[in-house]
């Protein structure tokens, strides 16, 4: 089958359009370097648009009515929005799920210390990465730290212009002949992922040159020394620290022809922006749309942030409380619930691989994304034998293939790569265990994991005018 180049298919409006969005795109992109900022980011965003807190309508007994926004949020890591339909709610919601972490370094609980003139954080890598690409690059913190009195302290460093980063070394080529004949997995080994924060001894003065304490790991004490100067953080407080080590650095347009976008976070901030757009531009659904944007899905989606918690049901019971028997007309208890859950469509909104001719063999050419090719359907994911995949039957396809092709939404369908070379996941899974009709959909990524991913701007555009059109529609029949 032919894969055109969505590019060609754009008039002037279209292409004013596309470089808009992806503009604010990137933006995000900044604005949101880890799960708590993307939310940060998306609330305001919403609350804008007059989507309301359920906690809130809860606490002051308001009912929901069709047409209503609404959201709750978990943790500061995920979030579910709302936008009631006319119809029943037990008929079924169009949902799009997303997750909003991504691969990084994380500071471990007891991470300070000195050696060799340098003080360093270890740190412990959370997702899918290749460990070598991590080293020699300019480094940023972002994060939290709790006190103990529950004071936040926020911290973010490395991303202004006046910002120091940090790094983790790697041998010189000079001495490297043994590091070389590694493996790659073996070349940077996890526990060696510790990065350096500082080289500079504190210089003690008067009756603090006589303290034995003091005077031990002088660069050490010279960091804790800035910590408690800039954030009045203790070296206890890491404790109960969240900080992130990611990529320093803005989402920058790549190529002569400016159409392409390499950043850091794309997997899958990318699919969570384009559903968070889709989302706002929906005007008076006849069907309940829903999107719920997670945390953890690169480690499994555990925890009670990751989709394998009860906050999306949870979200969903609730709605169902404050929408009243419009709800349900039979009644809204758990019975109600299960049949709106099984009665739901959804687009498991998640990244695919991208073709890239240098590494050719590994991937299926007829059954591969393409950049350019527009938004990515995957049938299924999994490894090997389709191994922990979702598995999207015939019938939901067609559906889709209507609604795209009558939206005149560019679109192609992919797998990860060769059958026996590996494969991955996503949250399809987990929602399809309702007994709603799921597919894997979103944006084809190059260098996906790595520090810097590519995405195209047509693809990115192309995937939210899907995700719009399917929210939109009402439904199965």
């Amino acid at each position: 089958m032919e894969k055109k180049n969505v590019w060609e298919t754009y008039d002037a409006a279209q292409l004013e359009e596309l470089e808009q969005f992806t503009k604010e795109y990137m933006q995000f992109l900044d604005q949101g370097k880890t799960e708590r900022e993307c939310i940060d980011a998306i609330v305001n965003q919403i609350e804008e648009a007059g989507y309301q807190e359920l906690a809130a309508l809860q606490k002051e007994r308001k009912k929901v009515k069709a047409g209503d926004k609404v959201y709750s949020v978990c943790m500061n890591k995920s979030i579910v929005m709302f936008h009631v339909g006319s119809r029943p709610l037990s008929e079924g919601m169009n949902i799009l799920g997303a997750h909003v972490d991504s691969p990084r370094l994380d500071v471990k609980q007891d991470p300070l210390y000195e050696d060799g003139g340098f003080a360093y954080l270890d740190t412990h890598y959370y997702g899918g990465v290749k460990k070598y690409q991590w080293v020699t690059l300019p480094l940023a913190l972002h994060g939290v730290v709790i006190k103990k009195d529950g004071t936040t302290v926020e911290v973010t460093i490395g991303e202004e212009a006046d910002d120091p980063v940090f790094f983790i070394s790697d041998l010189l080529i000079h001495l490297a002949s043994e590091q070389m004949e590694k493996k790659a997995s073996k070349v940077i080994e996890g526990e060696a992922l510790d990065l350096i924060v500082g080289n500079r001894p504190l210089k003690l003065a008067g009756d603090d040159e006589k303290d034995e304490k003091k005077g031990k790991d002088p660069v050490k004490q010279g960091v804790l020394k800035i910590l408690k100067e800039c954030y009045d953080m203790e070296e206890e407080d890491f404790l109960s620290a969240e900080l992130e080590v990611v990529p320093a650095g803005r989402a920058r347009e790549a190529g002569f022809d400016r159409s392409m976008i390499l950043a850091y976070g794309q997997d899958d901030r990318v699919c969570a922006f384009a559903s968070l757009k889709a989302m706002l531009e929906l005007d008076k659904p006849e069907r309940t749309a829903c999107c719920i944007l997670v945390d953890k899905e690169e480690i499994g989606s555990v925890g009670a942030t990751g989709m394998r918690s009860r906050f999306f049901e949870n979200s969903v019971a609730e709605l169902f409380a404050l929408c009243g028997g419009e709800a349900a007309p039979e009644g809204y208890g758990e019975l109600a619930l299960r049949r709106c859950l099984a009665a739901s469509t959804m687009l498991s909104s998640d990244v695919s691989s991208a073709f890239d001719p240098t590494y050719a063999g590994s991937f299926d050419k007829k059954n591969v994304a393409y950049l350019g090719g527009g938004m990515v359907f995957n049938k299924f994911t999994g490894s090997r034998g389709k191994s922990g995949s979702n598995d999207a039957n015939a019938e939901y396809l067609a559906y889709i293939r209507r609604i795209f092709e009558e939206a005149g939404v560019r679109f192609q369908t992919a797998e990860l790569g060769k059958v026996d070379l590996g494969g991955g996941g996503t949250i399809a899974y987990i929602l399809a265990l309702y007994g709603m009709q799921v597919i894997d959909s979103g944006v084809a990524v190059l260098n996906m994991h790595a520090p810097w991913e590519a995405t195209s701007k047509a693809d990115v555009y192309e995937t939210k005018r899907g995700y719009a059109a399917f929210l939109a529609h009402n439904g199965m029949e």
